[in-house]
């Protein structure tokens, strides 16, 4: 049965806005993805890159944003120095921000840096302050979250890129391109309950 709904990814780049129009004629998607009638599940940042999901079906995007339904996000974060083991527990634990209490998340550093494509405005440098990648999967989606995290224990993000929302993962995909979802990646979704 074919389903009467699209499904995209799109890997949306640095310093592009999520949404379609913008008064003041900054870039947004519509300067990258040409299908109308779709909207993106969730957001990301202005300054964060990487996997965002944009279709036509609202009950897919609605248990897929509702933390209730605890759909992971995966995240990889450069930071500002080298966290160890025990400055990452916190992130593991839950910690409290302002707007209240994370839910624990999975983070691990890792020991290489990823393969990412060159971000078009390089992260800032400073010669004598050292940058790590950390892997982060959060089960919530709250404004600036990871950067929010990371700042909290002391090792602020420089570059942000979501790799994969559920079993949805960026892949390959360059900045700015786009695909329709495989049909495996629609019944992974099915599977976790987010498509009928």
């Amino acid at each position: 049965m074919v389903s009467p709904f699209r499904y995209y990814v799109l890997h949306k780049p640095f310093d592009v806005l999520t949404q379609f129009t913008d008064q003041a004629g900054r870039v947004t998607l519509k300067d990258f993805f040409p299908q109308p009638g779709v909207y993106p599940v969730g957001r990301l940042d202005r300054d964060s890159e990487g996997l965002l999901l944009l279709t036509d079906d609202g009950p897919l995007a609605h248990r897929l944003t509702d933390p209730r339904f605890e759909h992971p996000r995966t995240y990889l974060a450069q930071v500002e120095r080298i966290p160890d083991d025990s400055a990452l527990e916190p992130l593991r634990r839950g910690l409290v921000l302002k707007d209240g209490r994370t839910r624990p998340a999975e983070a691990e550093l890792l020991t290489e840096p990823p393969a990412l494509p060159e971000r078009s405005v390089p992260i800032r440098f400073r010669k004598n302050v050292p940058t790590a990648w950390i892997r982060l999967v959060l089960r919530e989606g709250r404004n600036r979250q990871v950067r929010r995290m990371t700042a909290a224990i002391g090792y602020p993000t420089l570059r942000l890129v979501r790799v994969a929302i559920g079993p949805v993962l960026l892949g390959d995909l360059a900045p700015g391109a786009w695909r329709e979802l495989t049909p495996h990646e629609r019944n992974a979704l099915r599977i976790r309950g987010a498509i009928r």
